[in-house]
């Protein structure tokens, strides 16, 4: 049986944190995955830990900011301990520290590795989260593809949905890279005109994407962290219930 995770992100606007946890647990959810606005400086890592133990949710992952992830990793490894994780996650890059060539975009690969590397030798494992500038073709090469040939030793979290906006088939590059393939986000885009007070995006099951033929697929990679995602639902219970339902059944 799968245990499914839920982004935290999906509910920044719905506070307080412990009051989603408890929603998140009597759903039925067992996991939850941690953004980076969690882990500021005056962030209280044991309060937090203590409101997913009180759920009884487990955070196996998180999205840690690679600023922090290459100038202090014992920050990083502090946020890992502190609440149980065994992957952290960079995330994003603004968009004026996006790389725009092949070799810029393999160079971010190689510092992303370096700086994994103290992570990795603490136990952790680094993986790296795409959006569709990823998937977005520089010289006919995919930076995502580039970023892991560059950084052998990191892995992929898919945000299948981002590759789809990218303008990417995600099925082959899930035959093409599953084995670096350790999270998946999951998410649904909302048909052309609809949901645009969400910023076009759907619960899970109720868009255009083809869940069904995608789940078949990563079940065939060692991802095994499945991430419900809503970059800005109006109602995270609706979300958060939709979007478990429809993921048990695929």
């Amino acid at each position: 049986m799968t245990d499914f995770s839920y982004q935290l992100y999906s509910s920044r606007n719905f506070p307080p944190l412990g009051d989603t946890l408890t929603m998140l647990a009597e759903i039925g959810y067992a996991e939850v995955e941690g953004y980076g606005a969690l882990f500021g400086e005056d962030a209280d890592l044991g309060a937090m830990k203590a409101d997913l133990d009180r759920a009884g949710l487990k955070m196996p992952t998180a999205h840690v900011s690679i600023e922090i992830m290459r100038d202090d990793p014992e920050r990083a490894i502090a946020i890992a301990r502190a609440l149980g994780l065994s992957t952290v996650i960079g995330p994003f890059l603004a968009p004026p520290d996006r790389p725009t060539s092949v070799e810029g975009w393999t160079a971010f690969g190689t510092m992303l590795g370096e700086a994994a590397k103290p992570l990795q030798d603490a136990g952790l494992t680094v993986a790296w989260h795409n959006h569709a500038f990823e998937y977005t073709r520089i010289d006919g090469q995919l930076p995502m593809d580039l970023i892991l040939a560059a950084a052998p030793d990191v892995m992929a979290e898919f945000d299948v949905a981002w590759c789809v906006k990218g303008g990417e088939d995600p099925l082959p590059w899930i035959e093409s890279h599953g084995d670096r393939i350790l999270a998946a986000h999951i998410k649904d885009i909302a048909a052309p005109g609809e949901a645009e007070d969400e910023d076009g995006w759907a619960d899970v099951g109720e868009g255009t994407m083809d869940w069904p033929a995608y789940m078949n697929a990563l079940r065939g990679t060692p991802c095994r962290h499945f991430v419900a995602e809503h970059d800005n639902p109006n109602d995270h219970r609706r979300f958060a219930t939709r979007s478990l339902a429809a993921m048990q059944n695929l």
